[in-house]
């Protein structure tokens, strides 16, 4: 399984100035070569490479960082395409889509350079790394990570790093390879886990992590960054730049905390996990004014991926299920009707009379979504016709 550890770079003074150098340097270059690619149609990464690979070696660049430029930019393109082709960039002749497609693809100063191990190597025992760089090679560059993503990277890491600076600090990430648990083939049932803005997640097994705290976090930013946004001063731009991506954070620190929670709940109990399929839930539902910032703001995607790789890490089956009907229908009798949810929290079906949590109920019917899925798709046992 594919996974990233994210080191901290301690650089000397000379080391920084060396390091931003870089990055400002091999970006210009792959400002330079997005123009050509883009007069010349984007050709392929080989006959780019024919065209800007003599130039780039005239400015200074190494030969493997020119063939990380070239190969940068190409992937860019490529990035590019499949969004557009995908619609993310709206319809034909609208106006996000001409606006992107009538200009080079253009790279920031500080955006990220990937490096392999002929341009980087790691030094674990001295927790330095040596690195290429304009004023040539770095040694002794001091890294800073805690003792669990200091053994992974000694035990998994494969394949290229990136170099990114962000808020004035250098950081490598570091791509690593680690081995999956073996699968749990046969749970013993699932954990349906219902995903929401008011709760957060909701599972069958009665955990349910609140989100009044991440909301009321996020409101008091908002209203911070409009006061400071209003007042406009220098101070009130510093502290702008200060706290950007706070949120973020909290917010993703929250969503790991309830990932792991789920997972070790299903590991410790032997059973798989049911998520819902949210995709494109955001064009689908219709939304007050109001409710705009809280529904865009929903992080369900980062959950659901959070839990996803820590399933595959701990060998948890996890499957994902349609989430249709789920907060109308009974769990226990199944019957189906919109007057079933009485408000947010409150489920009362017209059938059989239960009542219950609204949103533990719906987790025990992606529960039992999720057990028929994993049924149907598994192999089938029957012997064999001789």
């Amino acid at each position: 399984m594919k996974t990233v550890v994210r080191v901290k770079l301690l650089p000397t003074p000379e080391q920084v100035s060396a390091l931003e150098d870089t990055l400002c340097t091999v970006n210009e270059a792959a400002n330079w070569v997005s123009g050509v690619a883009f007069e010349r149609g984007v050709p392929r990464e080989y006959e780019l490479r024919r065209h800007t690979y003599a130039e780039l070696r005239a400015r200074g660049l190494g030969a493997q960082a020119a063939q990380h430029v070239i190969k940068k930019v190409r992937d860019a393109y490529t990035a590019l395409k499949a969004n557009v082709r995908g619609g993310n960039l709206g319809g034909p002749g609208s106006r996000r889509r001409m606006k992107v497609e009538s200009k080079p693809v253009a790279f920031r100063p500080d955006a990220a350079q990937p490096f392999d191990d002929r341009c980087l190597s790691w030094q674990y025992e001295a927790r330095t790394v040596s690195i290429w760089s304009t004023a040539g090679r770095l040694k002794g560059v001091r890294f800073a990570c805690s003792p669990g993503a200091l053994e992974t990277l000694r035990g998994h890491r494969r394949g290229e790093c990136d170099l990114i600076r962000r808020d004035g600090v250098f950081y490598l990430v570091a791509t690593c390879d680690v081995p999956e648990a073996p699968l749990n083939g046969s749970p013993s049932g699932f954990v349906g886990v219902d995903l929401g803005i008011v709760n957060i997640a909701t599972t069958s097994t009665g955990y349910r992590a609140a989100g009044r705290g991440v909301n009321r976090h996020r409101g008091r930013q908002l209203d911070l960054r409009k006061k400071l946004q209003a007042k406009g001063t220098k101070s009130a731009r510093r502290l702008l730049k200060k706290r950007s991506r706070k949120e973020t954070r909290h917010a993703a620190n929250h969503n790991h905390i309830i990932a792991k929670t789920i997972v070790t709940t299903a590991e410790r109990t032997g059973c798989g996990i049911a998520l819902e399929d949210l995709t494109g839930i955001r064009s689908r539902v219709r939304l007050r004014k109001d409710q705009r910032t809280q529904v865009h703001s929903w992080g369900f995607h980062q959950l659901a991926s959070f839990v996803e790789y820590k399933a595959r890490r701990a060998g948890v089956p996890l499957v994902y299920v349609d989430p249709a009907y789920t907060s109308q229908q009974c769990s226990e009798c199944h019957h189906v009707d919109r007057k079933n949810r009485v408000d947010q929290a409150t489920f009362a079906c017209r059938a059989c009379g239960a009542t219950m949590h609204a949103d533990h109920n719906a987790s025990r019917n992606i529960a039992r979504k999720g057990e028929a899925a994993w049924i149907a798709g598994r192999e089938s046992r029957v012997p064999a016709t001789p």
